[in-house]
């Protein structure tokens, strides 16, 4: 009895941890959902331009081809374990000097090991290449697979160069002292595009046709494009 309980002590404490993870993973598939996740998208863009630790970040947003933000990606694990999380993505339009979008995603990821646990993470990359762009506009991608992926730099004065088709950056609270992102994969949110822009749209017709825009991510625009002028 005694051994039945001390198994099934951490291992309601990791299920537990686990259905609170997925459940604030939920696609933003409402037009308010989606709106609330542009305004945690904004508050994750403040969080990095304040941060002292990432000069590199914003001395190369004016480099990025695109910025990928996921304001809270969430991990638990015991044994096996996985991680995931919503993201905006947005392109940066070199012809007219604008940032484009945003188009929404999905990010998920599953490790297996001994581990218990969970944390909590603020993720931003700065897609550095066109493979990098292609690799958003497809149906599905791996991270360090379709599209080459590095953890940048961190701390001030930091200057090493990066070549890497994503570089990302992560602000992690909880068990683990950060998150590895190589392997994850990212999908498009086709229901929270389309709850954004009021009907069914692509990456594509987001980033690249940019024959949509919504007036609500005006504010997260101005903010990227003032760091990237900054940089």
């Amino acid at each position: 009895m005694n051994y039945f309980r001390k198994l099934y002590s951490p291992l309601t404490v990791a299920m537990l941890a686990i259905g609170v993870a997925l459940a604030g993973c939920a696609s933003p598939d409402t037009r308010p959902a989606a709106d609330q996740q542009v305004q945690a998208a904004q508050t994750t863009l403040s969080n990095f331009e304040r941060d002292p630790e990432m000069t590199w970040f914003r001395d190369n947003v004016k480099n990025a081809r695109a910025v990928i933000i996921s304001p809270r990606v969430t991990r638990a694990a015991f044994i096996f374990g996985g991680s995931g999380g919503e993201a905006v993505v947005l392109g940066r339009d070199g012809r007219a000097g604008r940032w484009v979008g945003p188009a929404f995603y999905s990010m998920g990821a599953g490790s297996v090991g001994f581990q218990i646990g969970g944390d909590v993470s603020e993720i931003v990359m700065l897609v550095m290449s066109d493979k990098g762009v292609n690799a958003l506009l497809a149906p599905k991608f791996t991270l360090g697979a379709d599209a080459s992926v590095a953890a940048g730099p961190v701390g001030i004065g930091a200057s090493r160069e990066v070549t890497a088709d994503i570089v990302s950056f992560a602000r992690s609270k909880g068990a683990y002292a950060g998150l590895s992102i190589a392997g994850a994969y990212v999908t498009p949110d086709e229901r929270a595009n389309q709850a954004y822009y009021g009907k069914p749209v692509s990456p594509v017709d987001i980033l690249v046709r940019r024959n949509v825009d919504n007036p609500a991510s005006a504010s997260l625009k101005r903010s990227l494009a003032r760091i990237a002028a900054a940089g």
